[in-house]
């Protein structure tokens, strides 16, 4: 019996920590913030980032932002074609990249180095605590042809970025959204169908 309980037990343990790569996030704060019109006369572009890391509330607010659930239906806070809600959310920080799990409100590990430097041409990338990756996951666009697939998922991915956008805007945080990534080593190292379509930098302003 002793025996048992200490096997148990191990295999607990060892469960445990490879769960513990992944970061539960707190619950996002969806009211109050800045007036919708406020948000829009202050959204910029901006490329000088502090190296300070974001809180785990900040990251949660803002994936919620991006494309949390807002509904008891599972619906998302950025429309989706078909409602195919394809668009993933990759998160590049410095203990590795992570999968954004809305349903979970959870982080959950798929690389476990730092591959910020690796994802997009600009050198400021390197500098931002956080950057986000938008996929369009083409397993979850059934019944589309490729041309559908590249168009909804850029158009898509768009619309996510713009909440980006507006949640930097309220909270003072410095953005910009990047076309020019490595498209094809993105894929290679996180092994999804489809297409890395956005990078996004997030951070407080140098």
């Amino acid at each position: 019996m002793k025996r048992f309980i200490i096997t148990t037990l191990f295999i607990f343990l060892a469960m445990s920590m490879i769960e513990a790569q992944d970061i539960k996030l707190p619950a996002p704060k969806t009211n109050g913030g800045m007036p919708l019109m406020e948000a829009l006369q202050k959204r910029v572009t901006s490329r000088e980032f502090s190296d300070k890391m974001l809180s785990d509330q900040q990251l949660s607010d803002l994936l919620w932002a991006a494309n949390g659930i807002n509904r008891d239906n599972g619906k998302r806070t950025a429309p989706s074609a078909r409602n195919c809600q394809e668009i993933d959310i990759y998160v590049f920080i410095e203990k590795g990249v992570f999968l954004y799990v809305p349903e979970k409100n959870l982080l959950k590990q798929v690389i476990k180095e730092d591959k910020r430097k690796m994802a997009a041409r600009q050198p400021f990338v390197a500098d931002a605590p956080v950057l986000l990756m938008f996929v369009a996951n083409y397993d979850k666009m059934t019944g589309m042809d490729k041309e559908a697939k590249e168009f909804y998922g850029a158009t898509d991915a768009g619309f996510v970025s713009q909440n980006v956008y507006l949640y930097c805007a309220s909270e003072g945080l410095s953005t910009v959204v990047l076309g020019s990534i490595f498209r094809d080593e993105i894929k290679e190292l996180l092994k999804f169908n489809g297409k890395a379509v956005l990078g996004q930098p997030v951070a407080f302003a140098k």
